[in-house]
């Protein structure tokens, strides 16, 4: 039997001492952010382990103990969750489609284990990872603050059930667990598995969608994972603050497909010039959607409503707030961020 077998085979079986020092947990620990998160805990010293779906031999050069099973199962997250002082929880569905079930199970009812399993073992803090998604309405948003309200309906799964985890998080602060949201905004960067490949797989088939000036917020991965150790930092400090959302990203929004094109050019491949109207492009992903839930296709349609509404409208952030409480700043610049990843692409080129 494979390594990677047997840990599988008998992570059900598996205990944990008691932790000399604190543990931290992250779940979602094998993707993009948990990974960066835990490379930053163990770098300064930390006690880490992993709740994921997956066994990461990459992870075992770090001395992370892995805990592998599903989020959506109460008896598996509280097994992880014992012994621990704090938890990320970064575990979540991403993407603009797929069944409502899996949505709602990784990230309503995946969040709402955590946090039972945060109370009942006395967890000092938890970070939850969220989206400003959760309170995108469809419309432009530039400079908005954390005040900005849930919108009354969603195009989308993934939004929909981030914001009802948000909720779930909030209530529970509300009863006296300590927790702080972060809002990262398209997080990029060396290693990442969704936002880069996306686009440097469709580079061919890209349009420019609506105005091409809109403006949006992203956030390179090593901020995104560097906001979070800041955020358990403080929160473990001031308990005053638990409750709160805070946006965080580069603080310095660029037009979404300069963006596109800067990526593009990492990967060295040619900018996009096509264009189409974001009335047009709202209008096919109306139509794909029907037309792949009418044939019950599993794969992503090529247009969605949601993504013809992020692709043609600015959404960028006031982060003054993550500043001020929990003394965020982008350590890694737009640029230097992208001279990384195309120096990283050369030698780690994506399979498109």
């Amino acid at each position: 039997m494979s390594t990677e077998a047997e840990h599988q085979k008998n992570a059900g079986n598996r205990t944990f001492p008691e932790p000399e020092k604190d543990l931290f947990l992250v779940t979602g620990g094998g993707g993009f952010l948990g990974k960066a998160i835990v490379r930053r805990l163990i770098s300064r010293g930390e006690k880490v382990r992993t709740f994921s779906r997956s066994y990461y031999p990459e992870l075992e050069k770090f001395s992370v103990e892995q805990v592998q099973g599903d989020i959506a199962d109460k008896t598996a997250v509280e097994k992880a969750c014992k012994g621990v002082r704090t938890v990320f929880h970064t575990a979540a569905r991403a993407g603009i489609w797929g069944p409502y079930a899996d949505y709602f199970s990784t990230n309503v009812t995946g969040t709402r284990n955590v946090l039972r399993a945060c109370r009942k073992y006395s967890v000092s803090e938890m970070i939850h990872s969220s989206s400003p998604s959760a309170v995108f309405d469809g419309n432009d948003v530039e400079g908005a603050d954390e005040s900005l309200p849930y919108p009354p309906s969603y195009h989308a799964h993934y939004p929909r059930t981030k914001a009802m985890a948000e909720q779930e998080v909030r209530r529970a602060a509300a009863c006296g667990l300590k927790v702080i949201i972060l809002r990262p905004h398209l997080i990029w960067g060396p290693g990442d598995n969704h936002l880069v490949p996306r686009i440097l797989s469709r580079a061919g088939r890209l349009r420019i969608v609506g105005e091409d000036r809109k403006k949006v917020d992203t956030i390179y991965i090593d901020n995104a994972a560097h906001a979070h150790i800041l955020a358990a930092d403080r929160l473990r400090e001031n308990s005053a603050l638990s409750g709160k959302v805070y946006f965080i990203s580069q603080d310095a929004p660029v037009p979404l497909w300069d963006m596109v094109n800067a990526i593009l050019a990492a990967g060295g491949l040619p900018p996009i010039h096509r264009r189409i109207s974001a009335g047009s492009a709202f209008f096919i992903g109306a139509v794909c959607e029907g037309v792949y839930k009418l044939l019950r296709l599993q794969s992503e349609p090529p247009m969605t409503r949601f993504l013809a509404r992020e692709l043609a409208t600015a959404h960028w952030f006031d982060i003054r707030a993550a500043k001020k409480d929990l003394g965020y700043r982008p350590a890694v610049s737009t640029e230097e961020g992208l001279s990384r990843l195309k120096e990283w692409l050369q030698s780690n080129p994506y399979n498109i």
